[in-house]
């Protein structure tokens, strides 16, 4: 049976973040992802956790500029000093919070920009990443984002993903499955997924087209469900959707799940 866990940067919005923590202990999960922990000190997101009885399984690197619309700098030339600044952040987050994967975002290039060039810096940036998590046993995820969702994002395709993370050559380099976005960029989702399998470290579920909860829109996942468990797939399934209303009143869908 598949192990979910809470996104709290898009569930439990009804509470401020420290409450929200609690707020997903009650409604079952034992395992909390979010986009960032940086406006709170390690010590203070550990305690929440810790009182909550939950696991941090997963959050972002330091993604630049996030309130000007800035969305990673992995990819982007001339931000390799920021960039490592902020691996280093994240990782002592991560050794803080119990938290075994870190997702590197790729950022978002001009459409004139020098593809090469871009793909070099996040070459660079993957591989400097990962050898610096690997110290700490950490893995590095990579995760394609949707163009509709956000116009211009580098990394768009599991294919393009995986491609890169063989390139670079790092074995603790690891993809995320968001389902969400493999259905609005590829869809064949099925065979995407075992194609990769071996290779994807964490995969993420919401409605499409709306991004609700997964109960609803085009993709049937029971039917993923049933694949993660054929597949003997080991890792936790991030809810990252967006409630249509006060999230306990949408996990319907979770509960035969607990």
């Amino acid at each position: 049976m598949p192990q979910f866990a809470a996104n709290l940067s898009m569930m439990f919005n009804e509470h401020e973040f420290p409450a929200r923590f609690p707020a997903a202990a009650k409604a079952g999960f034992k395992a909390v992802e979010f986009l960032f922990p940086y406006d709170y000190s390690p010590a203070e997101v550990a305690q929440w956790l810790e009182e909550s009885h939950l696991q941090n399984i997963l959050f972002n690197l330091p993604p630049g500029d996030w309130a000007a619309g800035e969305r990673g700098i992995a990819a982007l030339p001339g931000r390799e000093k920021e960039f490592r600044k902020g691996v280093d952040k994240a990782i002592e987050y991560a050794l803080a919070l119990g938290t075994p994967q870190l997702h590197m975002m790729a950022g978002i290039v001009p459409a004139d920009g020098d593809k090469a060039a871009h793909r070099k810096t996040y070459l660079a940036s993957m591989k400097y990443a990962a050898q610096a998590l690997a110290k700490h046993q950490l893995n590095l995820l990579l995760e394609p984002i949707n163009t509709r969702d956000m116009p211009g994002y580098f990394l768009s395709t599991q294919a393009q993903a995986h491609e890169l993370r063989e390139e670079c050559g790092e074995p603790n380099v690891k993809v995320q499955m968001d389902f969400y976005h493999a259905q609005i960029m590829e869809g064949d989702l099925v065979e995407t997924f075992k194609k990769h399998f071996k290779d994807i470290a964490h995969t993420q579920i919401a409605s499409v087209p709306k991004r609700n909860e997964p109960d609803d829109g085009e993709i049937n996942y029971e039917y993923i469900y049933k694949l993660l468990d054929e597949m003997g797939y080991q890792g936790w399934v991030g809810c990252e959707y967006r409630p249509k209303g006060k999230t306990e009143d949408g996990l319907g869908w979770l509960k035969p799940y607990l």
